[in-house]
């Protein structure tokens, strides 16, 4: 019989793991904005800002295409495109092209999962034609497809 202590640990256990769940699948569309907190640039705090949003479509579960805007307080904004791989639930390696500064990032981030529906992410990137390299973290929304 079970134990009321018994069933509770299952419980957390269970809601714990849920947690942890990846939340995209096939055509699923996933809608980001995120911010640097540091690039190698920046000369003094809050001299100038960065943020990009971006749309994402899940081709396959670990693939997607993408499609935003890179908004700079101090320089000219880009179109962007580009394709995020997940090589893993919660890692992905992303690779853009800004159109409108000419330039290309290369990189990667950690997404960790809030509920179904929402996600925090991590991400790195270095873009090639400036040689820069900037940190920073975002927010993600989940359009299921079904």
């Amino acid at each position: 019989m079970d134990t009321p202590k018994n069933s509770i640990s299952f419980l957390i256990a269970l809601f714990a793991c849920s947690l942890s769940s990846f939340a995209q699948s096939n055509n699923d569309i996933m809608v980001s904005g995120s911010l640097d907190l540091i690039k190698t640039n920046y000369s003094s705090f809050l001299d100038k800002g960065q943020m990009g949003l971006e749309g994402n479509y899940f081709v396959v579960r670990h693939f997607t295409a993408s499609a935003g805007v890179e908004l700079w307080t101090k320089e000219k904004s880009s179109f962007m495109m580009g394709m995020r791989w997940y090589p893993y639930d919660h890692v992905f390696v992303r690779f853009r092209g800004l159109i409108g500064t000419n330039d290309v990032s290369l990189g990667g981030g950690w997404v960790k999962p809030i509920n179904d529906l929402w996600n925090f992410e991590a991400l790195g990137d270095f873009y090639v034609a400036d040689t820069e390299f900037a940190i920073r973290a975002g927010l993600s929304y989940v359009i299921k497809s079904k």
